[in-house]
């Protein structure tokens, strides 16, 4: 019994572990009701930065979108690009926030935001969003 309940925990463990690229994809990127006017107060509450540092990014990118309509992406509805990314098949909108006061550090981050409606690439990891790795204008 104790050897079962310990596998399980493992289990547990192993798969939580496994989900928080994922997690931290849908915490930097997904927010559908973002607006250019929220960068500062969405990019404060979320608590995003470099990764392992208070240094403030210099660019960070919200798709406007659910996470199933984000992970279709990484299904059906993307298509290979570049080296390890996923280019989707649809434009989706996306407000970009650009740092405006360079160098700054957490929690003295101000931001510039811009929307668009862009094709997405990122990376995925099986079914799900890990990496947000940029947006693209597709002209025909």
């Amino acid at each position: 019994m104790r050897i079962s309940f310990a596998c399980l925990l493992l289990l547990s463990a192993t798969v939580s572990c496994q989900n928080e690229p994922y997690r931290k994809f849908i915490n930097q990127h997904i927010n559908v009701g973002m607006s250019v006017n929220r960068c500062d107060q969405v990019i404060r509450s979320r608590e995003i930065t470099e990764t392992g540092s208070n240094t403030c990014k210099d660019t960070n990118t919200f798709i406007l979108a659910s996470t199933n309509e984000v992970n279709k992406v990484c299904r059906l509805a993307g298509v290979p690009y570049g080296v390890g990314l996923t280019k989707s098949l649809q434009p989706f909108p996306i407000v970009v926030c650009t740092l405006k006061n360079q160098g700054a550090h957490r929690p003295r981050c101000q931001y510039r935001g811009r929307s668009s409606i862009r094709y997405i690439a990122i990376r995925c990891q099986g079914d799900f969003p890990v990496h947000y790795g940029r947006d693209i204008v597709h002209l025909d």
